[in-house]
C-alpha cells in the first residue's frame, strides 16, 4: 500500500498545476526566464492569483504558438522579434513605430496585447574579439564585410534563420563568412574566448559583455530593428483578470540596459537562481508588498563568487531534484504504460490474424523513430498546448516501436514444438496464444519493454523544452548558462533512473520467464 501511494504521488507530480489562474511562459535563455519569473512573482504578490510557470520553452515559435492557443497567458517578447520574425515585416524603423505596428497587428489578428515596454532594448549586435578588431581595423559591420570570407562565425540557432539575423545581414551588407557554426548562447562566448570562432551575435543586455573582451560593431546601415522588451499577453486573460494588465504595467520603464545587464550577469557568471534574482530586482524596484526598496548595488556583485562543492549543491537542491525526478518518472511511466496498452494488442493481432501485414506495419511504426523530437514537440503545441500532455504523447509515440517489435517477434517465434503439442491436446487458438505463446514470449516482450523504458528516460529530458518538467530542466538551463553543476544535477539522476528502471524490469522479466527457459 505504501509503495503504491508513493508511485501514485510521483506520477501525479508529472503534471503542472491544474486550473492555475495565470500561466507564465518564457523562451529558453536566461534574461527571458528572469523577466517571466518577475511577472509571475509580481502577479502572485500583488493579486494573490495562482501562477503556473512554463519557463524555458524552446524558442519564439514555441512561445508564440502556446500564447495564441491559450496554453500560456503571458511571456516576455521583444518588439523587433514581433515585427520581423512573427509579422514578417522588414527590419528597421523607430522604437515608437515598431511598438505601434506590433500592438495594432497582434491585437487585430490574434487578440494579443503588448503592454508597456520595460525601459530597455535587448537588441542583436555583432561582436568580435578585441584582438581581431584591432588587427583588421573593425569598428562597423561594413568594415567586417571585407574580412568576413576569412572568418569563422558562431551564431545562435534562431539568428541563422531569422530575417533580422544572418539572412538579412547577408542581403543588406553582403556578409559572407568562411564558415557558420550554430551554437547556444553561452558556448558562443566560450568559443570566442578560446579562438574557435571569430564573429558572434550578442545581445545588448548580455552580462557576459562585461566579462569577455569583445568589441561590438556599429550597425552603420541601421539594419537591426528596435527590440524593446515588453509583456505579451493573451487578451482572454485580460478579460478574465483585468488587474493583471495594470499590475504588469508597474514594470513599464522600470529597468534600463545597465540594470538589466547587471541582473543577467548574476545569472550567467555568479550562477544565482532565477527566483532569487527576480525577487531582488522586484525588491529594488519597490514592487513587492512589505519589502523596502533597495539600491541596485545591493543586488549585484562585484565579481565572481566562490561556489560551493557539487555535493553541497546537490544537497541544497535536494527537494527540487526530488520533485523533478518524480515528474520525470511520471512522464516515463505513463508513456511506457500507454505504449504497452497500444503495442501488445497490435502484436497479438499481427501474430495471429494478420501475419502478412506484420512487417509492413512494424516498419511503418518504426518510421516514427526518425521524427526529430523537437519537431514533433513543436507540431504538438498547437494541438495540445505546453506542459505534460504533448510530452506524454511524444514519449508514447517513441515507446511503441521497441515494444511492438519485441512482442511480435516473441509471439511469432515461440517454440513450434510447444505450440504443436498444445494444438494436439485440443487447445483453441486463444488458449494457445495466452497459455503457450505469451509465456514463451515473455523474454522478448520484456526486452522490448526495457529498451523502450530506457530510451524514454533519456528522451524525456527534452520535455523541458515545452514545459513538461522533469530532469531536463536543470540540464537545459545548465547548458544555456555553461553551469556544470546544473547539467550534472539533471544528467546524473537521469542516468541513475535509467539504470534503476532497467534493473527493476529485468527482475520482472526473470519472474515472468517460464521455468526451464534460460538461467
Amino acid at each position: 500500500m505504501y509503495k503504491s501511494a508513493v508511485i501514485l504521488v510521483l506520477w501525479l507530480s508529472a503534471f503542472p498545476i491544474v486550473g492555475a489562474d495565470v500561466v507564465v511562459g518564457s523562451k529558453n535563455f536566461a534574461e527571458n526566464r528572469l523577466l517571466a519569473e518577475m511577472y509571475a512573482q509580481l502577479i502572485e504578490d500583488r493579486l494573490g492569483l495562482e501562477v503556473d510557470r512554463q519557463l524555458g520553452l524552446a524558442g519564439t515559435e514555441f512561445c508564440f504558438e502556446a500564447l495564441k492557443n491559450g496554453a500560456i497567458h503571458i511571456y516576455p517578447e521583444y518588439t523587433g522579434t514581433g515585427l520581423v520574425t512573427i509579422l514578417g515585416h522588414e527590419p528597421g524603423g523607430t522604437p515608437v513605430a515598431a511598438l505601434t505596428t506590433v500592438r495594432r497587428e497582434f491585437l487585430d489578428r490574434w487578440n494579443l496585447w503588448w503592454l508597456g515596454p520595460m525601459g530597455f532594448e535587448n537588441a542583436y549586435e555583432i561582436a568580435v574579439p578585441r584582438a581581431l578588431a584591432v588587427e583588421h581595423g573593425l569598428t562597423t559591420i561594413s568594415d567586417l564585410v571585407r574580412v568576413a570570407p576569412q572568418m569563422r562565425a558562431g551564431f545562435g540557432s534562431e539568428f541563422v534563420e531569422r530575417d533580422d539575423g544572418l539572412p538579412g545581414l547577408e542581403r543588406v551588407y553582403g556578409l559572407r563568412f568562411a564558415s557558420v557554426q550554430t551554437l547556444l548562447e553561452a558556448p558562443k562566448y566560450q568559443a570566442a574566448g578560446s579562438g574557435s570562432v571569430d564573429v558572434l551575435d550578442v545581445y545588448t543586455t548580455d552580462g557576459r559583455l562585461l566579462t569577455y573582451d569583445l568589441v561590438v560593431l556599429e550597425d552603420d546601415r541601421d539594419f537591426f530593428p528596435p527590440y524593446q522588451a515588453a509583456p505579451l499577453v493573451n487578451g482572454d486573460l485580460l478579460e478574465s483578470h483585468p488587474a493583471v494588465g495594470s499590475t504588469l504595467a508597474l514594470l513599464a520603464d522600470a529597468l534600463d540596459e545597465e540594470a538589466m545587464r547587471a541582473l543577467n550577469l548574476r545569472l550567467q557568471r555568479d550562477k544565482d537562481r532565477v527566483e532569487v534574482v527576480a525577487t531582488d530586482a522586484l525588491t529594488q524596484l519597490g514592487l513587492l508588498a512589505g519589502r523596502e526598496p533597495a539600491s541596485m548595488t545591493t543586488i549585484t556583485s562585484d565579481g565572481p563568487r566562490e561556489r560551493e562543492g557539487f555535493l553541497a549543491y546537490l544537497f541544497a537542491e535536494r527537494s527540487n531534484l526530488l520533485r523533478l525526478t518524480g515528474q520525470h518518472l511520471g512522464l516515463v511511466g505513463l508513456a511506457v504504460f500507454a505504449g504497452v496498452l497500444t503495442s501488445l494488442p497490435l502484436a497479438f493481432w499481427l501474430a495471429t490474424r494478420a501475419s502478412g501485414l506484420a512487417e509492413f506495419t512494424i516498419r511503418g511504426v518504426g518510421m516514427t523513430q526518425t521524427i526529430p523530437s523537437l519537431a514533433l514537440l513543436g507540431f504538438l503545441i498547437p494541438l495540445l498546448g505546453v506542459g505534460a500532455p504533448p510530452a506524454l504523447f511524444a514519449l508514447w509515440v517513441y515507446s511503441v516501436f521497441p515494444i511492438l517489435r519485441g512482442a511480435y517477434s516473441g509471439l511469432r517465434d515461440a517454440d513450434p514444438r510447444a505450440v504443436e503439442a498444445a494444438e494436439a491436446l485440443g487447445m483453441t487458438s486463444r488458449q494457445v496464444l495466452y497459455r503457450v505463446r505469451l509465456p514463451l514470449a515473455a523474454s522478448p516482450i520484456m526486452a522490448g519493454l526495457r529498451t523502450a523504458a530506457v530510451i524514454t528516460v533519456g528522451t524525456a529530458t527534452l520535455a523541458a523544452f515545452i514545459g513538461g518538467g522533469g530532469l531536463g530542466e536543470p540540464i537545459i538551463a545548465g547548458v544555456q548558462l555553461v553551469d556544470t553543476y546544473r547539467i550534472l544535477s539533471g544528467a546524473i539522476p537521469a542516468a541513475l533512473l535509467a539504470l534503476v528502471v532497467d534493473f527493476v524490469l529485468g527482475r520482472v522479466e526473470q519472474r515472468l520467464r517460464p521455468r526451464g527457459i534460460g538461467s
